[in-house]
């Protein structure tokens, strides 16, 4: 039974709680077993932690963990429900495939915010591939988030054809931008407040409190845990490179903080000239300090290139240079989301325009799947529900799957694109079959590209 929007609110610590404190899906843990494997969730102050931590570092490729290490991101994965697969023949005392996940908040069109799980850290050895793991582990956390009436599922990934399978689709893009500076020409505005310098301590301090009061105004961001902010800030003592961080703030005419921006600068020996900026994170909560912090970074002296990611589609830096190809953008896939409950998720967000239409959605996991009426107003509200056996709606009708559904949600693709695309069928009640897709498209579009400006 779905959900009404009404019954969603902040996730609050009890639910966040309960969700890391449940067990392994049985499902999951019934099929694992089949194979020898053994499917359990790891506290985090257990001593197969340290085991679980060197999995997920060799399943990206990255050095094993030293203590230090250890310690620092067990202190810092206490909001995470972690989970491994264990091969009782392994010589290792580590398991052979691990995920994580957690219950936080995505903004979606319109300034609200649903509860997602977040899914991240899911790695296999190849060792055990090919013998069902991953499935299994992906359709546990789904079937688990649903259980603790979840209705939305997100993640971002290394390897994008992966997670399709299971109903997650690209639903927000990010781009990577390469900037020549000296080529550039600022023509943007020049506002009255001031940059400084401030500490690695001191940006730590004022990403979470800005973020928490500009993350409602894209679709796409996410609730971001506490322990990215030390990434970073450069707070985290067992990190890598943290003394390269530098960082600046903005403060407005009247003294109030209101944007920071942590970057590197890596030298060129063979021209001193030539520096390279890059931008790990730029947070801006008004317009002047968007256009403040990046004519600082555009303007540093003895840097040709400035680099960035994880930017917006259709960033407003676009129009603040004078050459636009001093601007080398390049876009992928980077927000993934998955919807669980229908009703629930599409009452949540609002709509481009006014209209009724019947979703017919498949969905191979059955978690989704259904005909729903979605009755969006004119100011993009919508009601929305479950159709029942043999009932039939006189309204355009739009055939799709779980995924594609999933990836109009946010509003970064839209529906016409699908449909040209042969992902979704739209067919009219009395219209011509372009005058229904149009339809269709006007309704669940939105005006602002989706945007995370984070990995997780």
């Amino acid at each position: 039974m779905s959900t009404s929007r009404a019954a969603y609110g902040r996730v609050g610590e009890t639910e966040r709680a309960a969700f890391r404190a449940g067990p392994v899906d049985e499902e999951s843990a019934s099929r694992l077993a089949t194979n020898g494997l053994d499917y359990r969730r790891i506290a985090v102050d257990s001593d197969e932690y340290a085991g679980w931590l060197q999995s997920v570092a060799r399943g990206f490729q990255d050095g094993e963990r030293t203590a230090e290490q250890i310690a620092a991101a067990r202190e810092r994965s206490g909001y995470r429900r972690l989970t491994g697969v264990f091969d009782p023949e392994s010589p290792m005392d580590a398991p052979v495939a691990t995920i994580a996940s957690w219950l936080g908040e995505l903004t979606v069109p319109g300034e609200a915010m649903i509860p997602s799980c977040a899914i991240s850290a899911v790695t296999v050895a190849p060792t055990h591939r090919r013998k069902g793991v991953a499935r299994a582990m992906l359709e546990g956390e789904l079937r688990a988030a649903q259980a603790a009436g979840i209705p939305m599922a997100m993640l971002t990934v290394s390897e994008s054809p992966l997670y399709g399978r299971y109903g997650f689709a690209p639903a927000g893009a990010g781009a990577s931008w390469r900037i020549e500076t000296k080529r550039a020409g600022w023509i943007g505005p020049q506002p009255a407040g001031r940059i400084d310098f401030i500490s690695r301590e001191r940006v730590r301090e004022l990403l979470p409190v800005l973020h928490e009061r500009v993350r409602h105004r894209r679709p796409g961001e996410i609730e971001v845990p506490g322990s990215h902010w030390d990434g970073f800030a450069g707070t985290n003592p067992a990190a890598e490179k943290t003394a390269d961080k530098r960082a600046v703030q903005y403060s407005d005419a009247a003294g109030d903080v209101r944007g920071v921006a942590v970057y590197a600068v890596r030298e060129n020996h063979d021209d001193f000239t030539k520096a390279t900026v890059s931008v790990h994170y730029l947070l801006a909560e008004t317009d002047d300090a968007y256009a403040a912090l990046w004519r600082f970074l555009l303007e540093l002296d003895l840097v040709a290139e400035v680099h960035a990611a994880e930017l917006s589609v259709d960033e407003p830096l676009l129009w603040m240079i004078a050459d636009q190809r001093a601007a080398n953008v390049s876009v992928r896939d980077h927000q993934y989301v998955r919807i669980i409950d229908v009703v629930a998720a599409l009452e949540t967000r609002r709509y481009g325009g006014p209209g009724v239409l019947v979703l017919d959605v498949s969905d191979s996991l059955g978690i989704a799947a259904g005909r729903y009426l979605l009755e969006a107003d004119e100011a993009g509200a919508a009601r929305v529900r479950s159709l029942g056996e043999g009932e039939t709606i006189d309204a355009v009708t739009v055939t799709l799957g779980v995924t594609e559904l999933s990836a109009t949600y946010l509003g970064g693709v839209s529906l016409a694109t699908l449909a040209a695309a042969g992902r979704v069928t739209v067919t009219g009640a009395g219209d011509a079959a372009s005058d229904a897709l149009a339809k269709a498209a006007r309704v669940l579009s939105w005006h602002t590209a989706p945007r995370l400006s984070i990995w997780y």
